[in-house]
């Protein structure tokens, strides 16, 4: 069996689904899903420049209004029960955990535990932080020891 971390920040499309849990072919894989609930007040402008970027001016607009830090883990809790229930749905096995520290610290401990042949970033674009190679997927290459694949969300949840 084929172990992958997968590491997300909502909830995964039925797309998404479909893309992680074809990877393989036909080889089982079973999915430890971290998600990071949304941060702070610096993470919200980052999240508005992307939305402007991406020429998605309401959702820009929107960012002030998403709940964020406490009030948001609520929802990423419902997040990943999504996410978690499709890919068993899919026929995964799938577990996983709201991340409650440092996401790549997360991560690190969550790889070493599984025993993961990879690590799976599923995020939207977030071109600031990507150009200057802050984004999780370009730091985790850093700090697993495994192989970090980077793919983007196909549409919005």
């Amino acid at each position: 069996m084929f172990t992958s971390v997968l590491m997300i920040e909502k909830a995964l499309t039925s797309a998404d689904v479909e893309f992680v849990t074809t990877l393989h072919g036909d080889e089982q894989v079973s999915f430890h899903v971290l998600l990071q609930p949304r941060g702070d007040q610096a993470d919200r402008l980052l999240r508005a420049i992307d939305d402007i970027a991406l020429g998605e001016l309401e959702e820009a607009r929107r960012e002030g209004r998403t709940p964020e830090g406490d009030e948001a883990r609520s929802v990423g809790q419902q997040a990943l029960d999504v996410s978690l229930q499709a890919l068993r749905a899919a026929g995964a096995e799938a577990v996983g955990r709201l991340v409650e520290d440092h996401p790549l610290d997360a991560l690190k401990s969550l790889v070493a535990e599984a025993g993961a042949d990879e690590v799976i970033v599923l995020t939207d674009p977030h071109y600031v932080e990507e150009f200057f190679h802050r984004d999780w997927a370009s730091r985790a290459r850093h700090k697993v020891g495994v192989p970090v694949l980077k793919l983007f969300s196909h549409s919005k949840a």
